[in-house]
C-alpha cells in the first residue's frame, strides 16, 4: 500500500521505510540518495517527498559499509581570517555539484588539535579531508593521506607523493608587490612579518619572505623584514612600535591583510598619512581590504579558484586518482589608495 504511515514507535525511519512509503523499490531510493544517473524526476520527486515526509536521514555508518559517505572534512586553521570565507565558500560549491557535504573543523592552529580532526574525520569514514593552512608536519600528512584522500591549500610541499597541494605562487606575489612599490615611485621598502618561531617550512609566510627578498635583490636595493609577534597573539603594541621608529621605511609589504588592515587604522589614529607618509602593499584582497575607508593594496591569491581547484582535485582523487599534483596559482596586485 503507498503512503502508509511509518510506525511512530519505531527508533529510526530506514531507507525501506522510505520505499515502502513511496512504492518503490530500496534499490530505486539507494540511486536517489546517491545522485545517480538515469534517475527520473518522477521518481525522484516521489522519493524527496517521502523522505521529507518521514524525516528520514541517511546513516553514515551504513552508507559507509557500502562505500562512499558523500561527505568531506574541510579542516581549517581558523575562522577569524575573512578571506578563508571566499575559499571555504566556493570549495562547499564545488564538491555540492558532485553531491558531498562538507563539515568543517578547526584546528586553532595547533598541530595535535589537527591530527585529532583529521583522525575524527577518518574514523567517521569521510571520502576525503580538504585542508587549509594546517600546522602539522608533511610527515604526518604523508601518513594520513595513506589513509584518505587529502588535498592542502596553503601548504608549500611540491615533493609529496600521496597528497595534493593548491597554493597561490606566494613567492610570486610578494615579488609583485615589491615591484608594486617601485612603480609607485618607492625605494625604501621593507617587509612587516612576524616571528615565524617553530613555524614548519611549509608556510606561505616564509614564501612571501623569499618573494619579498627577490623582488628587493632585483632591483638592486637592500632588504629589511621587521618581524611582528607570533600568531595568534596581540600585536596592537608591536604595530604601533613600527609606526614609531625613527627610522621608519617608506613603504611596507605586510605578509597578510590580517596586519595590514590593522596597520593602516594604527597610522591613521596616529596622524600618519597613507600613503604620504607610508606607503603600505597587503596580501591576500581579503573583503576589508577592499572597504574605501580603508583602501588597501593587496596581492589578490583568488580565493574562488584556490577553492574551486582544490575540491576538484580531492574529487578526482577520491575517483581513484593516485599521482600527484602541486597548483600554483598566478596571482596579482589588485592597486588601491594605500600606494
Amino acid at each position: 500500500m503507498k503512503n502508509q504511515a511509518v510506525n511512530a514507535t519505531r527508533d529510526r525511519v530506514t531507507i525501506r521505510d522510505v520505499a515502502h512509503d513511496a512504492g518503490v523499490s530500496v534499490a530505486a531510493v539507494s540511486k536517489v540518495l546517491r545522485n545517480a544517473y538515469g534517475v527520473s524526476e518522477v521518481l525522484r520527486t516521489k522519493v524527496e517527498i517521502s523522505i521529507e515526509k518521514l524525516n528520514y536521514r541517511p546513516s553514515v555508518a551504513a552508507r559507509a559499509m557500502r562505500g562512499r559517505t558523500q561527505t568531506v572534512g574541510v579542516l581549517v586553521i581558523e575562522l577569524s581570517n575573512p578571506f578563508l570565507a571566499g575559499v571555504i565558500e566556493e570549495a562547499n560549491a564545488t564538491l555540492a555539484k558532485s553531491s558531498f557535504k562538507a563539515l568543517i573543523g578547526i584546528g586553532r592552529s595547533t598541530s595535535p588539535i589537527e591530527a585529532s580532526m583529521i583522525e575524527s574525520m577518518i574514523d567517521n569514514r569521510m571520502d576525503g579531508v580538504l585542508i587549509i593552512a594546517p600546522r602539522i608536519s608533511s610527515k604526518v600528512l604523508e601518513r594520513y593521506a595513506r589513509q584518505i584522500p587529502i588535498v592542502v591549500i596553503a601548504h608549500h610541499e611540491p615533493h609529496a607523493q600521496t597528497y595534493d597541494t593548491v597554493n597561490s605562487d606566494d613567492r610570486r606575489g610578494a615579488c609583485l608587490a615589491v615591484e608594486a612599490a617601485l612603480r609607485s615611485g618607492y625605494t625604501d621598502i621593507a617587509m612587516l612579518g612576524y616571528d615565524l618561531a617553530d613555524s614548519p617550512p611549509t608556510i606561505v609566510a616564509l614564501q612571501r619572505e623569499k618573494g619579498y627578498l627577490d623582488g628587493m635583490k632585483a632591483a638592486g636595493l637592500e632588504a629589511r623584514i621587521i618581524r611582528l609577534p607570533l600568531v595568534g597573539s596581540d600585536r596592537r603594541a608591536a604595530i604601533n612600535d613600527f609606526l614609531a621608529l625613527n627610522d621608519r621605511p617608506r613603504a611596507v609589504f605586510v605578509w597578510s591583510d590580517l596586519d595590514a588592515v590593522p596597520l593602516i587604522n594604527a597610522a591613521r589614529m596616529s596622524g600618519i598619512r597613507v600613503p604620504e607618509d607610508l606607503a603600505i602593499v597587503g596580501y591576500d584582497n581579503s573583503p576589508m581590504a577592499a572597504i574605501p575607508l580603508i583602501g588597501l593594496t593587496s596581492v589578490d591569491q583568488n580565493a574562488a579558484e584556490l577553492g574551486r581547484t582544490a575540491s576538484e582535485a580531492l574529487l578526482s582523487r577520491i575517483e581513484g586518482r593516485k599521482d600527484a599534483r602541486h597548483v600554483l596559482i598566478e596571482p596579482r596586485i589588485e592597486w588601491r589608495g594605500s600606494t
